[in-house]
């Protein structure tokens, strides 16, 4: 809980008042004085509490006066009361109310109590609390305090001794730490340290903060005090010890390191007070010499004390180590003191100290290297370091020499009793089982004769030193026997240990571990910036300045050693640093180490050249001595290496060494020679270059070379055998004498095996370089091995090759490191001329192969593709051999591994794919099978496993299946798997692609960085994009193929793969698809095709029957031409918003219909007919506007956006018009309403569609030239579909569709109606003769039309003036029926005589022309029935459509019975009177705009030539035919009577006169001779007369005239009436007077009666007309009947005479004159 929350307050201030009490209740009678002051103090602080908010800091600031009572009573030395007052002082310093003043006076009562000896451990205990709660006691105070502490330690109460004792050091402690806090607080502040005055060095404490004075003072005082000397700040000092200065001395320096390093006054006290001091308290160890006689040195030499000199090497050890830096030239000093102190001359347990302070260093490697940065590597320096190692090996080799100190060896103590835990463990006791059986008493080294026991001094890596921790001691110890031994043992291992410990790390650090490379590691350490540039050099300095030193003291042990764990131990050191040296490239001393090794594994003197020669190349001259130690090994052998001037022995395992020997055997020679003998100790040796060849395989470099033959040669004595995947099993040797093996060595082998195993197994740990030094060392080993194979049948060493193939397969997880080398080895081995050997390297290839796909690599081996390739690469290699039979052993390789690894081949499809189609269609068709098998296999179970981005390649291996010409089954099977992957595509589609994407951009960034391009077919299109268009180029390629077959099959794939799985493509590939796979394939057949060979193709190999459609390579080839056509514009129509969305989507479609064209205008019915349908295909097509194309997108545009606005001609039609389509637009569409964008669009493809097909009609159509045979004429069914593509294209461009194009339409329609029709072919066209049927073509024509008008019906203004075209092109029609046109000058029959079983057998094909009647007659009804609905329209009034109409129809209604067809002239007058009845009251409305003006006249003549016809009826007309045909004529008639007379006033004078003039004519009888008497009655056309009389007179009433006009018409009809009742009845008298008795013709007497009928009614109606509305000629005219009427009297028919009595009745009236005058018509 802290002191500072308002509860902590709260209760201080409570207990404090309870003190007081307390206090005040204690000194009632004693001490009033402090009664009374406690009581004071109660009020004090209640009135604080009371006042101050802040009551701690209130407290703080009056504590001087609250402390008073507690101070008083401790004056009283009242234990009690002390006690209390004690108490309640320490309360107040807990909670840190005490001001510095208070602090004073407490600490001058608490020395008051330490001189009275009062309360001692209370004392020590309120020291410590005031001292460490906070820091208000200082300078003097402070010391004071101190030296209360240090005055009781010397008391003479033990428990008060120790006390103080530990309450000195916490003290002391304490002021350094308030010193450090006081820096913590002013760290951020940099002050400037005041110039020193003059050039004394001294430093005064003045520049220091407070605490760091304080620390200052104590310090110098403590070196005061060491020194003897009196203190400058602790005064009142009594008395102290130098052992308890040197104590505190150590403890500070140790403790507070920073405090000296940081501030200078503190580092000149280390500098000018304690190195001093140290150095003076030494010499009389430096100067004493053990045994030297004291009369050589005249003054007494003062002996070494052990207490003073074991503190001092302490303090020694902590200025080396924390001040090193500060001290370099001290530790110098101190360092070469140490190594002194090694002297065989000196005490021996100055000696064990000092070889346990140099323990001590030998643990701290980074100091170790800062000695080698400031001594070794300066020039005139001490090489410290080095002296130090080899201080070490001298002073081991001396424990050896001494003869006092070893005892006679123990001889027959044999090596064992491996001990467990750190370095030379003891185990005396049963041990574990030496090789002998035997337990050692003590684990010992053994050298000619001294015996010296290895004793357990301390853990590895600790230097727990035993004396050095004496403190109590004052006597110097005895020593055991072989501890300085062991202790300078473990400083050796400790040293290496440390040293490629902290460089391994440094190392691991700063390069990774797979660079051995120098220039390397150079590189990346110097770019460490933490790390001096030099750092590398350190490293190498180290390890050049201990390398020869180490490898003589090791190999002296590894020699003398009798204990297997030491023996470990040393060949361990000797190991790291082979490998250190190694990770440092440093070759000499690693392939020092290394031989040192190798050559102890070997027996002694074995003659292997490798390591002989290696050490002789190092070897300059064999030196005499080591380290400056004579050391004299005359049974020994031994190497030396001199390098910078230092020489190294190394020391051959001397032969009478005492080992046992555990294994003879022979030396691997080509030669035999004798046995030779293994010692266990060899075999340790081995184990342990197995080791190093295990572990270090990294840094081994070339010595990998030293360790593999050493092996091979152990092995062989030994009598390993490879077996099976390589690994090595006791076995045999086949000549020589047997290799004899210890039961021991025999337990032992099948380990070594396994080691062996496992060294290669361990290669997986090595680095690139190291890999390959290995598999070169093995690979020339193996090449030796091959060359003794050629010469003789001797038994190969197969340890090489054994060896690489289980490298190759326990290394399966870095494969690719060895790989290349590996299999490029096995393959050679594949190769020679030894039929075993070259078996068992095919074997080994395809297991390793096998192997390493089935392994579990990490990563795995789907993710590595690199890996992947490399696995898969020697397999590829094999189809190189020319072998059918090796190329066949592949392909199984191949589908075992299919089979058993299929689903994880994963980036290694391309090569396996690579293999199974690397077929040539010369390699036949068992092989081409085979890997057939392997790819029907692929497809059908590994695509959805295989990676996304050999789905390419397995297209391309399909394709080339495809493409072979072996079996023509594979081919198409082949096309069949293609449809199956582009289906897997299909369903995996998004998967496909995020994978292929994913690769995609790992290749760019791959590419980006190489800078080169990315390259890969149809690259700028997205990955699973290219993937198709692989597929579609494959098939494509296919589709041109030779065989009509596989084109057939590939095409039909290739359009169902685009239109079926199209949809996965992205916008922008589909431009790819287009031009790059389906124009190019299109250009391709239409090339074969129109190049193709026109020879009839014999029935294929006799049993194959070919119909006579495809009996030539041309057929063949236009069936290809008219699926490859079709397919491509069923994709144009089924992905056309896609496509149209392209850029130039116009261009492509330009293109296509250059295609259609190009094929419709084909002198192949087949393919032209196709190349329609096609182009029928892609205009079926409606555009419905997008949302995202609504017009609002374009309303800030106020200009039409056009296609390709760069051709002048404008995009749409740049053949016929000039007019860009933008003013087309603006023509049609008013210039305020722009068509979105899609549509402008639109209408330019349309035009362009337009234009093709017009290019297609035109040259069809088109009639030849030449009258030959040969010309080729289009038949009916491409006729009749290229003009039924009309209707669909014109909805498309009936808003720009003007006059022009509507008369090249009709050009077209013209033309292609025109077209006979070979005779061969009539029968399946034409109806027979007698039928009226349109012929689809003509059909087609009319329904062109018929879109055309119904556009125009709908279409805005500007359209109708196209009426009057259509009706002249229809008009054009009608007259086909009494007038067919012709075909250029080809001679045509016409149907009728052409009869089909008539031809003449010569004629090749005769042409035919149709039967035009039925099509004239729908034309013509097109005809009424449009002018029906456009009679009104401007142009159709303007253009005098009328005129034409009747004009045309004067033909067959003139020829009438002469027509072709009798339907035609009928319906020519229905049709007439149905245009009429619409057409002549238009005429009258603009009559007098005179358009009509030209028509009248011909509507008279079509009149005249139809009433009064010049063509005789046919004899076969029956009566009743007769009668029906009299009828139409009526009908005429009544139309004149009802639409054109009563209208006279707007019709010209001439007609209306004409009109008369003609209803006179028929209604006046003229006869004609050649009828029957039964016939006359009817064919004189009484009817028809009657009809035109009545018309006549209908006219002549003239009570309706209002008008002139009608005034007119009515006395022309009068004037005409009686004019011809005139006639009549002059006719009749004079008949009457001729025929006497003989009664009168039927009709005639009908038409008399009649005409008297109609006098009398218009009697009447004159009559009742006004006398002024009575034209004065009428009247004389009427008047001039008179007498003709009189004169019929005589007639002696009864009807005559009652009809003649009525006419006469009214003239009556006319006997007495009018009441006005009239005169001229006009009153």
């Amino acid at each position: 809980m802290s002191t500072s929350t308002p509860e902590a307050v709260k209760k201080l201030v409570d207990n404090m008042q309870t003190d007081l009490r307390s206090l005040s209740m204690e000194c009632k009678k004693k001490f009033p004085p402090v009664k009374e002051a406690a009581e004071s103090g109660i009020v004090k602080i209640k009135t604080i509490a009371a006042r101050n908010t802040g009551i701690l800091a209130a407290l703080k600031e009056n504590s001087a006066e609250v402390v008073q009572p507690f101070l008083m009573g401790c004056g009283t030395k009242e234990p009690k009361i002390t006690q209390l007052c004690l108490a309640a002082i320490q309360r107040l310093m807990t909670h840190e109310v005490v001001s510095e003043a208070a602090a004073g006076n407490i600490i001058n009562m608490l020395w008051q109590l330490m001189e009275n000896g009062l309360e001692e451990l209370k004392l020590l205990q309120t020291v410590l609390v005031l001292l460490t709660t906070n820091t208000v006691a200082h300078d003097e105070a402070l010391s004071k305090a101190i030296v209360v502490c240090f005055r009781l330690h010397f008391t003479k109460d033990n428990i008060t001794n120790n006390t103080a004792a530990a309450t000195v050091r916490q003290v002391v402690t304490v002021v350094f730490e308030r010193m450090v806090a006081e820096d913590e607080r002013h760290k951020g502040i940099i002050e400037q340290p005041p110039a020193v005055q003059g050039n004394s060095n001294r430093r005064s404490s003045s520049t220091l903060r407070p605490c760091a004075k304080d620390a200052y003072m104590l310090f110098q005082d403590l070196c005061q005090l060491v020194n003897a000397d009196a203190p400058y700040w602790l005064a009142g000092m009594t008395e102290m010890t130098r052992t308890f200065g040197l104590e505190l001395l150590e403890s500070v320096l140790n403790d507070f390191p920073q405090v000296f390093l940081q501030h200078q006054e503190f580092s000149f006290l280390l500098k000018e007070r304690v190195c001093p001091l140290v150095i003076k308290l030494f010499s009389p160890n430096i100067k004493f010499r053990q045994g030297s006689n004291a009369t050589s040195s005249p003054a007494p030499v003062e002996k070494p004390y052990f207490p003073i000199c074991m503190r001092l090497l302490r303090v020694v050890s902590v200025l080396i180590k924390h001040f090193y830096t500060l001290l370099v030239t001290e530790c110098e000093i101190f360092l070469s003191l140490l190594v002194k102190f090694l002297d065989g001359d000196k005490p021996q347990w100055l000696r064990a100290v000092a070889v346990e302070s140099i323990h001590r260093l030998c643990v701290q490697p980074n100091l170790l290297r800062s000695f080698c940065q400031s001594y070794d590597m300066k020039q005139h320096s001490t090489k410290v370091f080095r002296d130090i190692v080899n201080a070490l090996g001298s002073f081991i080799q001396s424990l050896f020499i001494v003869p006092n100190v070893g005892n006679p060896a123990i001889v027959n103590t044999p090596a064992g009793a491996a001990g467990a835990g750190g370095p030379a463990t003891a185990q005396s006791g049963p041990g574990a089982a030496g090789v002998s059986g035997g337990v050692t008493p003590q684990p010992a080294f053994e050298y000619r004769g001294t015996w010296i026991p290895i004793m357990t001094v301390t853990v590895q890596g600790n230097a727990k030193a035993t004396y050095l921790e004496m403190l109590d001691k004052v006597e110097p110890p005895s020593i055991p026997e072989g501890y300085a031994m062991s202790v300078a043992f473990s400083c050796l291992l400790d040293l290496v240990r440390g040293i490629t410990s902290m460089l391994e790390k440094e190392l691991g650090q700063s390069a990774p571990q797979t660079s051995p490379d120098p220039a390397m590691v150079q590189k990346q350490s110097s770019e460490q910036s933490d790390k001096e540039p030099g750092t590398r050099a350190v490293w190498v300095e180290m390890v050049n300045a201990c390398w020869c030193g180490l490898l003589a003291a090791l190999s002296l042990l590894l020699d003398a050693s009798t204990d297997e764990t030491a023996t470990e131990n040393i060949l361990k050191a000797e190991l790291n640093m082979a490998s250190l040296c190694g990770r440092l490239s440093l070759v000499t001393p690693r392939d020092a180490f290394i031989t040192a090794i190798c050559k102890a594994s070997l027996p002694p003197h074995y003659a292997l050249t490798l390591l002989s020669s290696s050490a002789s190349t190092l070897t300059n001259k064999l030196p005499d001595y080591i380290c400056g130690k004579v050391l004299a090994v005359p049974t020994a052998t031994y190497t030396a290496f001199s390098i910078q001037g230092q020489n190294v022995q190394i020391i051959s395992p001397s032969s009478e060494s005492h080992q046992q020997v555990v294994a003879v055997g022979q030396p691997l020679t080509v030669q035999p020679q004798g046995t030779v003998v293994l010692t266990a100790k060899n075999i340790q040796c081995m184990r342990t270059l197995l080791n190093l060849a295990h572990c270090h395989g990294t840094v081994l470099g070339t010595s990998w070379q030293l360790v593999l033959a050493t092996l091979q040669h152990l092995v062989w004595i030994l009598g390993l055998k490879p077996g099976s995947g390589g690994a090595l099993k006791p076995g045999r040797a086949v000549e020589g004498p047997s290799t004899v093996l210890t039961t021991a060595v025999m337990t032992d082998l099948p380990v070594i095996a396994n080691i062996l195993s496992r060294l290669f197994e361990s290669s997986q740990h090595l680095d690139d370089v190291s890999l390959h030094h290995l598999i070169n060392a093995l690979c020339s080993l193996s090449m030796e091995a091959m060359d003794m194979a050629y010469g003789n049948n001797k038994e190969p060493s197969l340890f090489a090759v054994a060896k690489l193939l289980e490298t190759g397969l326990v290394n399966m997880d870095r494969i690719e490191i060895l790989w290349r080398p590996l299999t490029g080895h096995l393959l050679e081995v594949c190769q020679h001329p030894n039929s075993r050997m070259r078996e068992w390297g095919a074997e080994a290839v395809t297991a390793l192969i096998k192997s390493g796909l089935v392994y579990k690599h990490e990563p795995a081996l789907s993710q590595n593709q690199r890996l992947q390739l490399l696995l898969l690469n020697p397999l590829k290699e094999l189809s190189n051999i020319v072998h059918a039979d090796i190329r066949q052993k592949q392909l199984e390789c191949v589908l075992q591994i299919l089979q058993s690894q299929g689903d994880s081949l994963g980036p290694g499809w391309p090569l396996v794919l690579g293999v199974i189609g690397a077929i040539r269609n010369d390699q036949g068709e068992s092989l081409i099978r085979t890997a057939f098998q392997c790819l029907q296999l692929v497809v059908t179970d590994f695509l959805p496993t295989m990676p996304c981005t050999c789905l390419q390649i397995v297209v391309d291996v399909a394709g080339s299946f495809g493409l072979q010409n072996q079996e023509l089954n594979i081919s198409l099977t082949s096309i069949g798997l293609l449809w199956n992957i582009s289906d897997h595509f299909f369903q995996r589609g998004e998967t496909i692609e995020n994978e292929l994407d994913k690769e995609e951009a790992i290749l760019e960034k791959q590419a980006k960085e190489k800078g080169v391009p990315l390259n890969r077919p149809f690259h700028p299109a997205p990955p699973f994009d290219c993937l198709w268009l692989c597929l579609y180029a494959t098939l494509g390629e296919l589709c041109v193929d030779p065989r009509p077959a596989v084109r057939k099959s590939a095409g039909q794939t290739l359009f169902s793969t685009i239109t079926a799985h199209g949809t996965l493509l992205q916008q922008a590939t589909w431009h790819t698809v287009v031009w790059k796979v389906l124009f190019h394939l299109l250009d391709r057949v239409r090339k074969s095709s129109t190049t193709a060979d026109k020879e009839k193709i014999e029935s294929g190999g006799g049993n194959i029957l070919i119909h006579h459609s495809r009996d030539t390579a041309e057929k063949q080839w236009a069936e290809t031409w008219v699926l490859t056509l079709a397919g491509v514009a069923r994709i144009f129509n089924t992905r056309r918003y896609l496509l149209q969305s392209l850029g130039d989507f116009f261009k492509a479609w330009e293109v296509l219909l250059g295609h259609i064209q190009s094929a419709a205008l084909s002198k192949n019915n087949e393919v032209s007919l196709a190349a329609l349908k096609s182009f029928q295909e892609i205009l079926q097509i409606v555009t419905p506007v997008k949302d995202s194309e609504k017009p609002d997108a374009l309303s800030a545009v106020n200009m039409p956006i056009l296609i390709d606005p760069v051709t002048a001609s404008g995009p749409g039609r740049p053949l016929e018009r000039t007019d860009s389509l933008g003013e087309r637009l603006s023509r049609y569409n008013g210039a305020e309403q722009i068509p979105p964008p899609a549509e402008i669009e639109d209408s330019a493809l349309w035009w362009s569609a337009w234009n093709a097909w017009y290019r297609i009609g035109t040259d069809s159509t088109k009639p030849p030239t030449s009258s030959a045979k040969l010309a080729f004429i289009p038949s009916q069914p491409f006729l009749t579909a290229l003009i039924q593509i009309f209707p669909a294209l014109y909805q498309h461009i009936k808003t720009g569709f003007s006059m022009d194009d509507l008369k090249k339409l009709g050009v077209i329609l013209h033309g292609a109606v025109s077209v006979p029709i070979s005779s061969d072919a009539s029968p399946f066209i034409l109806p027979s003769y007698t039928e009226a049927v349109l012929t689809s073509l003509q059909e087609a024509v009319l329904t062109s039309l018929d879109v055309l008008q119904k556009a125009i019906c709908v279409g805005p203004e500007s359209m109708q003036v196209m009426y009057p075209a259509i009706f002249d092109q229809l008009l054009l029609f009608v007259e086909f029926s009494c007038k067919p046109p012709q075909y250029g000058k080809l001679e045509t029959k016409h149907v009728a005589n052409a009869k089909y079983n008539q031809i003449q057998l010569f004629a090749p094909a005769e042409w035919v022309a149709l039967n035009y009647v039925p099509f004239a007659e729908k034309s013509l009804e097109v005809v009424s029935d449009l002018y029906q609905k456009t009679a009104c329209h401007k142009a159709v009034v303007s253009e005098k459509v009328l005129k034409k109409i009747i004009k045309t129809l004067r033909m067959p209604l003139s020829l009438k019975y002469a027509c072709p067809s009798e339907s035609t002239w009928k319906l020519a007058v229905s049709s007439l009177l149905k245009v009429l009845s619409i057409g002549l009251p238009v005429a009258r409305q603009h009559a007098s705009s005179g358009k009509f003006d030209t028509m009248w006249p011909e509507l008279a003549n079509a009149f005249e030539d139809f009433l009064f016809t010049k063509s005789t009826p046919p004899d076969n007309l029956s009566i009743q035919e007769f009668q029906k045909n009299e009828g139409i004529d009526v009908e005429v008639v009544q139309l004149i009577s009802t639409e054109i007379l009563p209208f006279a006033n707007f019709i010209p004078k001439e007609f209306v006169g004409q009109i008369m003039a003609m209803l006179n004519k028929g209604s006046i009888h003229s006869q004609s001779s050649s009828f029957t008497e039964a016939e006359i009655d009817i064919r004189m056309r009484e009817e028809f007369s009657k009809v035109c009389f009545e018309t006549l007179l209908q006219f002549s009433f003239s009570n309706k005239i209002t008008t002139p006009q009608e005034g007119y018409i009515s006395r022309m009809a009068l004037s005409v009436l009686l004019k011809r009742s005139q006639d009549v009845l002059h006719r009749y008298v004079e008949d009457e007077r001729l025929s006497g008795r003989c009664p009168l013709p039927r009709q005639q007497v009908t038409e008399i009666i009649f005409v008297l009928k109609a006098i009398s009614t218009l009697m009447d109606s004159l009559k009742k007309t006004q006398p002024e509305n009575v034209d004065a000629n009428t009247w004389a005219q009427v008047i001039a009947l008179y007498p003709t009427l009189v004169e019929c009297i005589t007639c002696s028919s009864s009807e005559v005479s009652s009809a003649l009595k009525e006419a006469l009745g009214p003239f009556k009236d006319f006997m007495q004159p009018p009441v006005t005058k009239v005169q001229n018509g006009e009153s």
